[in-house]
């Protein structure tokens, strides 16, 4: 029977590229860490706005309480038996 000797470069180019990135990302300040982290959120919530369909935000959107604040009532079954 013939082998395959054609060794995966794949996967070991994925671990070279993600120890690259996580030494890059030890090296930097915590500074740059913070708007590296900023930037993300902000182009991930613009894509998110741009994007999804009306119809399914409301799936992933928080739940609001008059306040105004993020609501930790469960919809499971009847009613909330828990409180928090």
């Amino acid at each position: 029977m013939i082998q395959n000797k054609k060794l995966p470069t794949g996967g070991l180019l994925l671990a070279g590229i993600a120890a690259l990135a996580y030494y890059k990302y030890s090296k930097m300040s915590s500074e740059e860490k913070e708007n590296l982290v900023g930037d993300l959120k902000a182009k991930g919530q613009k894509l998110y706005d741009e994007y999804m369909p009306e119809q399914y935000k409301h799936l992933f959107s928080k739940k609001t309480t008059d306040s105004g604040t993020a609501s930790a009532n469960s919809h499971f079954g009847e009613g909330n038996a828990y409180s928090s």
